[in-house]
C-alpha cells in the first residue's frame, strides 16, 4: 500500500486506474519556501519535502508498513519555469506564449520507507508536450473554465486542456502527475528482491 502525500485528485484517479493501492495523506508543504534553478532539482525537492512532511508526521504511530510517495510538477516553457499560474490573466498570458510551441513537464517524484526496498527512491522524469496552435478566443473559453489554474503550466491532460495539447514526446501520465512506469519498476523492484 502507498501513501500518496499529494492533494492532487489527478494523481489519486490515477493510482486508482492502474489498481494501486493507496491512500491520501495532504503534506502541507509551502512549495513556495522550496526554490531551485533547475526545474528537476525543483520538483524532486518538492516531492521529497512532500514526502518527508507525511513520513516525519507519522513517526511514532502504529503506521503500517507503506511507502510514502511525494509528487510535483512543473512546465518549462522557452526555459521559464511555470508552476500553477496566479490568477486567469497569468494563465491567458502563458497560453499566448505556448500555443503552438513544445515545452518539458518535469515531475519529481519520491518513494520514502516502502517495504523491502530502498529508504528512498528520488527521480524526476521529463515529457515534452507540443501545444496546439490556438487563438485568444479559444484560450480565455478554456481559461474561464478554471481548469488552468489548478494544474502546473496551466493544463490538465486529462481535462478540458486534452483538446490543447497536439503531441506528446515521452511519459502521457507523466503530464497527468506522475509516471506510472517509473511507480511500476519501483514497486516491482521492492516485491523482486
Amino acid at each position: 500500500m502507498l501513501l500518496l502525500a499529494s492533494a492532487s485528485p489527478a494523481r489519486r484517479r490515477l493510482l486508482e486506474q492502474a489498481g494501486i493501492p493507496h491512500r491520501v495523506q495532504v503534506s502541507g508543504v509551502d512549495e513556495a519556501t522550496i526554490t531551485a534553478a533547475d526545474p528537476r532539482q525543483l520538483v524532486q525537492r518538492l516531492a521529497r519535502a512532500k514526502a518527508m512532511a507525511v513520513a516525519q508526521r507519522l513517526q511514532g504511530s502504529d503506521r503500517p508498513r507503506e511507502g510514502v510517495l511525494g509528487c510535483d510538477s512543473v512546465l518549462v516553457f522557452d526555459g521559464e519555469i511555470f508552476g500553477k499560474p496566479r490568477d486567469a490573466s497569468e494563465a491567458i498570458a502563458r497560453w499566448q506564449r505556448m500555443a503552438g510551441g513544445w515545452g518539458h513537464l518535469y515531475t519529481g517524484h519520491a518513494l520514502l520507507g516502502a517495504p523491502a526496498g530502498p529508504d528512498e527512491r528520488l527521480e524526476t522524469v521529463s515529457t515534452r508536450v507540443l501545444f496546439a496552435a490556438v487563438g485568444l478566443a479559444e484560450i480565455e473559453r478554456y481559461v474561464a473554465s478554471g481548469e488552468p489554474l489548478q494544474c502546473a503550466g496551466g493544463f490538465a491532460l486529462e481535462g478540458r486542456g486534452g483538446l490543447l495539447v497536439e503531441q506528446i514526446e515521452g511519459c502521457v501520465s507523466n503530464v497527468i502527475g506522475l509516471s506510472l512506469p517509473l511507480l511500476r519498476r519501483w514497486l516491482g523492484a521492492q516485491t523482486s528482491d
